[in-house]
């Protein structure tokens, strides 16, 4: 097990382990409880890793963060689902990345990218309980688009015997980001090849209605955009 080491304002920072302290670029890290929230809730993928007879298997999934839970989407039927029970849970690794810029350096060695990262560790656990159901399955849709869970028919019975949620909680998680220029040497600067970065951001359409949709546009919908604007 990793040892913690906890920072001195525990309340703004989580808690440095071994697994959560890189061992390169270390600088490029942060355990800050805001900075770590803020790449979450402006990210929409999440890849979900366990261990499945003795093998590594990593699964794209939707996720939400509700305070310090992260909630991520299932079926009943996947095999993270059925090995998170409620009581002996499941050891797994959550991560979640943004590019944010393709860095062109003026060496193939130096060439990069703009990121921002997370990684939590921990035991996930399935939600049982009917409130906390409840809970989980709005932040999952509002975390796509806000106020969309108050615009849509919940979940029925059957639905519901069919669909998931693993709650992880965020406890053992840092982040990793690079915002840069390229890093070019200095015997390199001279070349004649081009450096620099090509931005990457995510951009939304205008929304297409279904044939069978007579209503407006919610207002909710209207002029929507990344929550994060740096995104």
């Amino acid at each position: 097990m990793p040892t913690d080491t906890t920072l001195p304002d525990a309340a703004a920072n989580y808690a440095r382990t071994s697994r959560t302290t890189p061992t390169r670029y270390k600088d490029r890290a942060t355990w800050e409880r805001e900075a770590i929230h803020r790449i979450l809730d402006s990210s929409w993928i999440c890849h979900l890793g366990f261990v499945s007879d003795g093998a590594p298997v990593v699964l794209p999934t939707i996720f939400a963060r509700v305070e310090d839970r992260l909630y991520v989407h299932g079926s009943t039927g996947s095999r993270p689902l059925r090995g998170a029970g409620a009581d002996q849970g499941m050891p797994v690794c959550v991560t979640v990345t943004q590019l944010d810029g393709i860095v062109l350096a003026k060496s193939a060695f130096n060439h990069s990218v703009n990121f921002r990262s997370v990684v939590a560790h921990g035991v996930a656990h399935q939600v049982t309980d009917p409130d906390e159901l409840t809970v989980a399955l709005n932040a999952l849709v509002n975390h796509a688009v806000p106020g969309r869970s108050e615009d849509c028919r919940p979940a029925n019975a059957k639905e519901l015997a069919a669909t998931a949620v693993v709650r992880l909680v965020l406890d053992e998680v840092s982040a990793k980001t690079r915002d840069d220029d390229a890093d070019d040497d200095e015997e390199d600067r001279g070349l004649p090849h081009w450096s620099g970065v090509v931005p990457v951001s995510t951009v939304y359409g205008t929304p297409v209605p279904h044939p069978d949709s007579t209503r407006e546009l919610p207002d909710y919908l209207r002029g929507f955009q990344p929550q994060d604007p740096a995104c």
